[in-house]
């Protein structure tokens, strides 16, 4: 017998892949209305997953689109050639989508930080806004040739509501209003459901977001239905339920031990599970403690992708070149 987590949670989960991989373990075939496509890379695997239609996007919980996930547990180490590999995917990745939704070279790109700059789990929108190359004021006041083949891009963090007293999506509402973006492009920290994805997992979709969904503090959602524009969200998961990490336990624990199995089962697991986080409200998320470096380093990678996707003239050897 094997404990499971995934089901209780399984319409809150950030990532694409892992909706998909529940659904298909369940049935032993492919989801109706998802298609899926993958890619080997030297450092990382491509998995693109597709929502082709309404009866896939209500078995999946999420919104008809395209899920693109890198997998790549070099993303956790300081290893510069991992680093630049993966921005180049990330890049590599990012353009087509962006042509895909009829954005064209010449019109300009709103990069929204999402998350909380004050709480290193959730800052990883604000750093990687710290390292967007922006060009709009050279579009604005700079000579033409100065420009060269750099996209017109802007960059907000716009804070959180507790800080801001703001819906977010209220102020990338003005904004995006005030300057016309083709497209904004919303960076977040996303919750896992599984341990070994913290920190090794990029999803990029082109549906949008909901900012905070992943640990049950929905906010108001930046999609082109409320923005106007299309919206491709940018995520890795930097926290993880504390729930999974207890049935982890729990089913380690099994396999180690598997007499306990007519002590340990679902409704007793359950029941422990409730009894321990019921002074949190039975919602806990846990960050590894080395947060801060992987936030660190991970937020260059994606502003070095976002970078290369985005401005024609940066290309994969200039790594590192425009970051802060």
């Amino acid at each position: 017998m094997r404990l499971e987590i995934f089901t209780k949670f399984s319409s809150q989960l950030d990532l694409a892949v892992e909706a998909h991989d529940l659904l298909k373990g369940q049935t032993g075939q492919e989801v109706s209305g998802v298609q899926e496509e993958k890619k080997e890379h030297k450092n990382a695997t491509v998995r693109t997953i597709k929502i082709l239609n309404e009866t896939g996007a209500q078995r999946m919980g999420k919104k008809r689109g395209t899920y693109i996930t890198i997998e790549a547990p070099g993303l956790r180490e300081n290893n510069r050639q991992v680093h630049k590999e993966l921005a180049n995917i990330l890049a590599e990745n990012l353009r087509p989508l962006i042509a895909n939704l009829g954005i064209k070279p010449e019109q300009p790109i709103l990069v929204v930080g999402l998350g909380n700059w004050d709480a290193t789990p959730d800052a990883l929108g604000p750093r990687v806004v710290q390292n967007v190359l922006v060009t709009r004021h050279l579009y604005e006041y700079a000579p033409q040739e100065l420009t060269g083949n750099l996209r017109s891009v802007s960059a907000i963090s716009p804070g959180v509501l507790g800080i801001t007293g703001v819906e977010t999506a209220e102020i990338v509402k003005g904004v995006t209003e005030k300057i016309n973006p083709g497209a904004v492009i919303a960076i977040d920290s996303l919750a896992a459901g599984d341990l070994n994805r913290i920190n090794t997992t990029i999803q990029i979709a082109d549906t949008g977001i909901n900012p905070g969904s992943g640990i049950g503090n929905t906010r108001k959602g930046l999609n082109k239905e409320y923005l106007g524009v299309p919206v491709i969200a940018l995520g890795v998961p930097t926290v993880v339920r504390a729930a999974v990490l207890i049935f982890a336990a729990f089913n380690q624990l099994l396999e180690e031990t598997p007499e306990i199995d007519k002590y340990l089962n679902q409704q007793n697991a359950e029941k422990a599970l409730n009894e321990v986080l019921k002074p949190f409200g039975g919602e806990l998320t846990v960050t590894p403690k080395e947060v801060d470096d992987l936030i660190t380093n991970t937020a260059k990678i994606l502003a070095a992708g976002i970078n290369q996707g985005l401005h024609s003239a940066i290309g994969p050897d200039d790594f590192g070149l425009y970051l802060h």
